[in-house]
């Protein structure tokens, strides 16, 4: 059991990927982080010795900190954010327990930089279907939780990008995009180095919707209907992309959780019930 204040790895791990997951924060030290760039998924990098000054923005906020071995830098930033109003815990043996237990590592390669603000920002095509919802679900819930989206005219994508320093995806001959029979959600999730069983399977069901292969998974037919038929609803893109992160959280648990369920009604007699 672990101690007050403290998360395990395999509770973290149960947590990371959903919409309500806690804020992670990266308190590794630079030679700690040096020897090993990668991340705990969606977390971002906080200096200890700052704690004053970063710690307010996190008040009202579940936070899990993690430091190289969940000892006194993890215990005496969490106690800051605490002070703060944040709700805080430790994770439990720190990066070198997540990472010994083979859970799933963010490649910090080729994450954008951020703004002012700590925010990555992307740029695409406007009236978003499946791979330009899927990739930003993707981004919000294993990279940057904060990510800002600008979804432009198909012809702007390229100059956006340039005059306001965002990152093309999902257009032609930029780095984020299709790749062989693969889609951009295939290749964010090779870059970014967040294999998983429930997101490979994942990535199958929308390369079968966005390329015109339903056939793939028995669910990527019901995608691409339900992403056209939230094309029609929304005018917005951004509302569009906010209704329709649910879509993909539930695709998520459903993997991850219920794959096996099935369901049936009228369910059948037990023997001797009553009729």
């Amino acid at each position: 059991m672990p101690a007050p204040d403290t998360i395990t790895t395999v509770q973290l791990s149960r947590l990371i990927g959903l919409p309500d997951a806690p804020a992670l924060l990266d308190l590794r030290v630079p030679e700690d982080h040096a020897a090993d760039p990668r991340l705990l998924p969606a977390s971002i990098r906080r200096d200890h010795r700052d704690v004053t000054a970063w710690a307010p923005a996190y008040a009202g906020r579940s936070v899990v900190v993690a430091c190289q071995r969940g000892l006194k830098l993890s215990q005496g930033a969490a106690a800051w954010l605490r002070h703060h109003g944040a709700q805080a815990e430790v994770l439990e043996g720190g990066f070198e327990a997540w990472a010994g237990g083979g859970n799933p590592l963010l490649r910090p390669d080729h994450i954008p930089p951020r703004d002012t603000r700590g925010r990555t920002v992307w740029v695409t095509r406007s009236r978003p279907k499946i791979d330009r919802i899927a990739c930003p679900w993707l981004i919000r819930r294993f990279v940057d939780p904060d990510a800002v989206f600008l979804f432009v005219a198909p012809s702007e994508v390229r100059p956006v990008a340039d005059r306001f320093n965002a990152t093309p995806f999902d257009i032609e001959d930029v780095f984020w995009s299709h790749r062989g029979d693969e889609c951009t959600f295939d290749t964010m999730i090779e870059e970014f180095g967040l294999h998983s069983p429930v997101l490979s399977q994942l990535a199958l069901i929308v390369r079968g919707a966005d390329t015109a292969r339903p056939n793939l998974t028995p669910q990527s037919a019901g995608l691409l209907a339900a992403s056209l038929g939230l094309s029609r609803m929304y005018r917005d893109d951004l509302a569009q992309l906010d209704a329709a992160m649910i879509l993909y959280d539930a695709f998520y648990r459903w993997l991850r959780d219920a794959a096996a369920e099935t369901h049936n009604w009228p369910a059948p007699s037990r023997p001797g019930a009553l009729a």
